[in-house]
């Protein structure tokens, strides 16, 4: 079980030590664990062991004895804890790099041993870390599914649409934005489905699952390569288990063959 926390006083704990968007595991792959000296970020602890992040600097190595694995290639390998953590760890981190200044005047800024903040040493303006909400959604017509690939990453798999809400918006608002200017339709029937942080981007993804309404298929090039109404049974290449896109493609399979 984790227990997040901000700080402690411990000198020795479990290392989640990233670098762009991996972390340094020791064999097996393994959570490395070490003495704490120098400028870590606590996280909490995970069944009563202390937890420590730190971002390696540009051109340093990992720490000896590791390997800089991509977060991604690590799900399903570590622990469902141990892959939150890591996740945390790369969020946090990034927060703490890029909050170092004050961004309404540009003075030094401090940590705060009780909560998760910076606050400038100028100003007293807080920064604390930050979460974008997207939503993503599986649209169902007549027992298929929509599936599209993204433009800007050519990737193989089709996968659910997705994106990011803009301020001023509710979610439903974001869902029949995202459908209208991706796929030119309208939807019905929104439903929650669940939520994923997602420490890549920093973001916090909410699942939906709705219905076609209206209009016909077509593609925003700037966003979607490809998109298409898919039977269970005849479904392209499908994104790994490790988001939620996947989580609603493989419901709608389980339902459509119940």
């Amino acid at each position: 079980m984790f227990v997040p926390e901000v700080s402690s006083s411990a000198t020795h704990g479990r290392w989640y030590v990233v670098t762009g968007q991996a972390l340094c595991v020791a064999d097996g792959p393994a959570i490395p664990s070490g003495p704490i000296a120098g400028d870590w970020l606590h996280l909490g602890t995970h069944d009563g062991e202390p937890c420590f992040a730190r971002a390696l600097d540009v051109g340093e190595p990992a720490p000896e004895g590791t390997t800089a694995v991509p977060l991604r290639q690590l799900f399903g390998v570590l622990s469902d804890d141990e892959f939150g953590i890591a996740g945390t760890a790369l969020g946090v981190t990034s927060w703490d790099r890029d909050h170092r200044h004050c961004g309404r005047c540009g003075d030094a800024t401090e940590r705060s041993p009780i909560e998760r903040v910076r606050t400038c040493t100028g100003c007293g303006h807080h920064a604390y870390p930050r979460l974008s909400p997207a939503v993503i959604v599986g649209v169902e017509r007549d027992g298929r599914i929509l599936l599209a690939r993204n433009a800007r990453t050519r990737s193989p798999f089709h996968s659910v649409l997705a994106g990011f809400v803009e301020v001023g918006e509710s979610l439903e608002q974001c869902i029949a934005r995202e459908l209208a200017e991706e796929a030119s339709i309208t939807i019905r029937d929104i439903r929650y489905f669940g939520s994923q942080p997602w420490p890549l981007t920093n973001s916090l993804m909410i699942g939906f699952m709705a219905q076609w309404a209206a209009g016909e298929l077509v593609a925003d090039p700037a966003e979607v390569f490809e998109l298409g109404w898919y039977a269970s049974d005849a479904l392209p290449t499908l994104p790994g288990r490790l988001s939620i896109a996947r989580l609603l493609i493989d419901d709608f399979i389980r339902r459509a063959a119940g």
